[in-house]
């Protein structure tokens, strides 16, 4: 078995956390892993993304190929698009319907949601869910909940062991509430 997955958005919404917290999950299941990430201008607000390659077989490249990715996770809506020539055509888009407008020309949003609507995408606005759930800064568990489902490589069980591993030396706390976000993104995703 094997999970190609793209995860994007942009610099500080908490791509590489989620890539972490995946990669933690996998190590722990005995899964062969590659990670290829690209920073960009991360701290401009720039694009990030990272390839994670899944599989309990050998792994030989770290990067995805063109239609190839079986998941494409974004924080943001014009980033998933961005990396919609990679999707496989049996794959599916998890994000967030929220935009992040941070460039003058950012596309008109009901033509983004229109073209997301044309192909299997999950969407849902992850920050009010995460200001909901009480952790403002934990969209990005949100979402790593919204697509947990569609990981099936790893369990959800072995996804919330990881963001307790990964989230450890912040305190009890900041677990918590990590977790509690990732499983409002498990059930809102279902929905």
């Amino acid at each position: 078995m094997k999970k190609d997955i793209i995860l994007c958005g942009v610099g500080g919404q908490g791509i590489l956390s989620i890539a972490t917290i995946i990669g933690e999950a996998a190590t722990k299941a005995g899964l062969n892993l590659k990670q290829a990430e690209v920073h960009g201008m991360s701290q401009r607000g720039g694009d990030v993304q990272s390839n994670l390659r899944l599989s309990t077989d050998t792994i030989y490249s770290d990067l995805i190929s063109m239609g190839g990715a079986d998941i494409v996770i974004s924080m943001e809506p014009m980033e998933a698009l961005r990396y919609l020539p990679y999707l496989a055509k049996t794959g599916t888009i998890v994000t967030s319907s929220k935009p992040f407008v941070n460039i003058p020309n950012y596309p008109d949003n009901d033509a983004l949601m229109a073209e997301l609507e044309s192909m299997p995408s999950v969407k849902l606005d992850i920050e009010s869910v995460a200001k909901d759930a009480g952790n403002v800064r934990g969209a990005n568990m949100v979402l790593l909940g919204m697509a947990a489902p569609y990981i099936e490589i790893l369990s959800v069980a072995q996804l919330r062991e990881a963001i307790s591993v990964v989230f450890a030396r912040k305190g009890e706390a900041v677990v918590e509430a990590n977790l509690k976000a990732f499983d409002e993104g498990v059930k809102r995703g279902k929905n």
